[in-house]
């Protein structure tokens, strides 16, 4: 984007963050979350609890304290660790530009640290969120990883039910999953839209395509033609990196990312966006490079041919591009095709 257009973008993110900053500074605040202290944000270390690890693992109970056995943390790939290395007077943005954009800039191209500003589950409330997140990865092993990512909410709390494996979602559970849901993102810094409104949202089989080998889906109509003529221009080269993700699935992944950070929701929705925001809902997938990994998901994806073809022939209009406003990281890998 030019500097004239820059400019306007960063005058009204400024308005709208300090609009929000004064929301959040009121009664408006959820009881359910708190806005981070100190250096650090003052995040509560991740339990041990963690769900995305440890097949048939018990969930935490629920009067348990947030303390517990520490796990490292995730590895980062090179282009994060690139990223959180950066120096702040180092950014890329025009002289004299507002502080508050100034300081959004510096916190989207460190997403994946914690800032002061972050909000985050209050310490009570973390082994709710690590047993949610271990049930629901009980349930994706349990139901297959291809149908969970159309399975409902409805629908996942009868087969939690049913096997005991999974176990029954606890009402504490269930009520975390309601209040995040239904909780406006921007308190914790997500600025997109909200395509999907019901929580009990479903993806009937009819609407969608299994795209072989590649174990994910693709709906049907422009989205499917979108994959296949992107995959007949490319070839073996570009792989589909994830498709259709229903409510359940971006759950799984969101609260995974959360539960991993000790609760922080805003570090959490600057990789993933919050359950109901994901344009994956409605149509839009990922694609990479075959043979690239992780990688596909970071910057680097942008020196790779199927990047630097996909450019050429103009199917990269980017939902996320650097530096937007919308609290999201830069994701060069996401295909635009819902219109919303």
């Amino acid at each position: 984007m030019n500097r004239r257009r820059f400019l306007i973008a960063a005058c009204a993110c400024a308005l709208h963050l300090a609009a929000m900053g004064t929301a959040l500074a009121g009664p408006a605040v959820r009881p359910a979350l708190r806005r981070g202290s100190g250096p650090l944000g003052s995040v509560p270390s991740p339990s041990g609890a963690s769900g995305a690890s440890g097949a048939g693992s018990s969930p935490t109970p629920s009067g348990q304290s947030a303390s517990g056995p520490k796990n490292p943390p995730p590895p980062l790939d090179d282009d994060l660790v690139a990223q959180q290395t950066d120096h702040p007077n180092d950014l890329d943005a025009p002289p004299g530009i507002d502080d508050a954009v100034r300081d959004y800039l510096f916190k989207m191209r460190r997403f994946d640290s914690p800032h002061p500003s972050d909000i985050t589950l209050p310490p009570q409330r973390i082994p709710v969120l690590h047993a949610a997140t271990d049930r629901l990865g009980r349930l994706e092993r349990t139901v297959g990883h291809g149908f969970f990512y159309l399975l409902g909410f409805d629908e996942a709390v009868r087969v939690a039910r049913r096997y005991p494996a999974v176990g029954s979602f606890s009402p504490q559970e269930l009520a975390l999953i309601d209040e995040l849901f239904h909780a406006d993102a921007s308190a914790y810094g997500f600025m997109g839209m909200k395509p999907l409104n019901s929580l009990t949202a479903t993806i009937p089989s009819r609407e969608v395509y299994k795209v072989p080998g590649m174990g994910n889906y693709v709906y049907q109509g422009e989205p499917r033609a979108t994959w296949e003529t992107i995959r007949r221009l490319l070839g073996e080269d570009v792989v589909l990196t994830s498709g259709v993700r229903g409510i359940m699935k971006q759950f799984h992944l969101f609260l995974t990312k959360a539960s991993t950070n000790g609760g922080n929701l805003s570090l959490a929705s600057r990789s993933l966006a919050p359950p109901g925001y994901s344009f994956h809902g409605i149509g839009d997938f990922d694609v990479g490079q075959r043979g690239y990994g992780a990688r596909n998901f970071t910057s680097a994806f942008t020196a790779t041919p199927v990047f630097r073809r996909l450019e050429e022939l103009g199917y990269i209009t980017l939902r996320y591009p650097q530096d937007n406003m919308l609290g999201v990281r830069f994701e060069p890998w996401h295909i635009k095709v819902a219109t919303a």
